[in-house]
């Protein structure tokens, strides 16, 4: 199974381009799946993207790898040779590289030696949708979403800039085979048509 990822921070487009593969057929010839908070039914269900402790951050990670394991299970039973993601394992270890970062938890390395015990879809391709902060910040706003930019860590720009860094620097390689960083600032559905093209020419 050839397993596709998309990355890139909260409103890049990522749920988009997923849509747009949907309603162009995608589901005919490989199996997607959603982005890991789309699995957990009550919202206060879901851990805290700032979370205050190295402790609570590697509780966050064990939820997430529970949703992971019923990710493999269902990609596996889906029999589809192409397999897309709406973020994948790399997520979780971007965000435990820029929280370490902030805040010194030194979680990351102990991420990837618990990865060695757990199922997970490790992917060949991952395209990260690059957009600059500014940018995200117009789209939240654009959609309605009005809370104060500090409320909203995922956009914190020093958060921003540290899960930038794990996949675009090397300096801590992704788990991903292959990392595309597709330059996101334009429009969504440009956005999309790229994802697609990428898609296409690695499905084919």
């Amino acid at each position: 199974m050839k397993i596709i990822a998309l990355e890139g921070p909260s409103y890049a487009g990522k749920s988009t381009a997923i849509q747009h593969l949907r309603n162009r057929g995608i589901e005919e010839r490989a199996y997607v799946s959603d982005c890991y908070v789309q699995y957990i039914a009550h919202r206060d269900d879901i851990p805290p993207a700032r979370t205050n402790s190295a402790a609570a951050q590697l509780a966050a990670f064990e939820t997430f790898m529970d949703i992971e394991n019923a990710r493999v299970r269902a990609a596996l039973a889906s029999a589809s040779p192409v397999a897309i993601l709406d973020r994948s394992v790399d997520t979780l270890l971007a965000h435990a590289h820029a929280l370490d970062a902030l805040f010194g938890y030194d979680v990351h390395h102990q991420l990837r030696d618990r990865l060695q015990k757990l199922r997970f879809l490790r992917p060949h391709h991952t395209l990260y949708l690059d957009v600059p902060a500014e940018v995200l910040s117009l789209r939240r706003k654009t959609v309605g979403h009005t809370a104060a930019e500090s409320d909203y860590f995922l956009h914190n720009p020093a958060f921003l800039a540290h899960a930038r860094d794990y996949f675009v620097s090397g300096a801590r390689p992704p788990v991903a085979r292959e990392v595309t960083v597709i330059p996101a600032d334009s429009g969504p559905a440009d956005v999309a048509h790229a994802v697609e093209s990428l898609v296409t020419f690695w499905t084919r």
